[in-house]
C-alpha cells in the first residue's frame, strides 16, 4: 500500500515537472537562451525516463532520474545565482546565450506591467543594419526575480521527486527481495520435492491345486 501511494505521488511529481519545464522552455526559446535550452531539453527526456521507469517498476531508470534530480537542483542554484549577480556572475553577460547572441530573459521585456517602446535611430545616420532602441518601462517586478522564482520551484518540486524516488526504489527492491526469499524466482524453490519413481516388483504367485 505505501509503494503504491509513493508510486502513485512520485508518477505526479513526474507529470508536474513535464508540464513546468515545457512551460520554461517555451520562454526559454523565446529569448534564445540556448545554455536553459539545452538543460531543458536534457531535463524532459530524463523525467520522462524516471516517469516510465515508475509506471513499469524499473529502479534503474529511477535511480536514473534520482540522480539527475540532484544535478538539476545544482542547475537551478546556478541559474539564479546568475540573476542575482553572485559572486562573478552577472545578468547582463552572455553565459547562457554561449555568446553567440546578446540577447536576454524574454521576461526583461514581457514581465508583468511592461511597456516596451522602440526608438528607431536618428534618420541622419546611415548604417547597413537598421538598429533601434528598446525601453522598457513600468514593470511590475523586474525579470531576474521572475526567473529565481521559476527557478525556486523547479528545485522544489526537483527535491520532493528525489526523496519519493530514493522512497519507491527502496520499497520496490524489497518486494523484490522478499519475493527471492520465498523463491519467486529460483526455478528450484525450497518447496521442491523430488519425487522418485515408485517401482513395483512382480513377483509370481503360484496356486496350489
Amino acid at each position: 500500500m505505501g509503494c503504491c501511494s509513493g508510486r502513485c505521488t512520485l508518477i505526479f511529481l513526474c507529470t508536474l515537472q513535464l508540464v513546468l519545464a515545457l512551460e520554461r522552455q517555451v520562454f526559454d526559446f523565446l529569448g534564445y537562451q540556448w545554455a536553459p535550452i539545452l538543460a531543458n531539453f536534457f531535463h524532459i527526456i530524463i523525467v520522462i525516463l524516471g516517469l516510465f521507469g515508475t509506471i513499469q517498476y524499473r529502479p534503474r531508470y529511477i535511480v536514473v532520474y534520482t540522480v539527475w534530480a540532484a544535478l538539476w537542483v545544482a542547475w537551478n542554484i546556478f541559474i539564479i545565482c546568475f540573476y542575482l549577480d553572485v559572486g562573478d556572475l552577472s545578468k547582463d553577460s552572455d553565459l547562457l546565450t554561449f555568446n553567440i547572441s546578446a540577447h536576454h530573459s524574454w521576461w526583461s521585456e514581457h514581465g508583468p506591467g511592461c511597456v516596451r517602446r522602440e526608438m528607431p535611430q536618428d534618420s541622419g545616420v546611415r548604417s547597413t543594419e537598421s538598429h533601434s532602441y528598446i525601453t522598457v518601462m513600468g514593470c511590475l517586478m523586474e525579470y531576474q526575480y521572475i526567473e529565481v522564482m521559476h527557478s525556486g520551484v523547479q528545485i522544489l518540486v526537483a527535491l520532493l521527486g528525489f526523496v519519493y524516488a530514493c522512497y519507491v526504489v527502496s520499497a520496490i527492491t524489497e518486494e523484490e527481495d522478499s519475493f527471492d526469499f520465498i523463491g519467486g524466482f529460483d526455478p528450484f524453490p525450497l518447496y521442491h520435492v523430488n519425487e522418485k519413481p515408485s517401482h513395483l516388483l512382480l513377483k509370481p504367485m503360484y496356486l496350489s491345486t
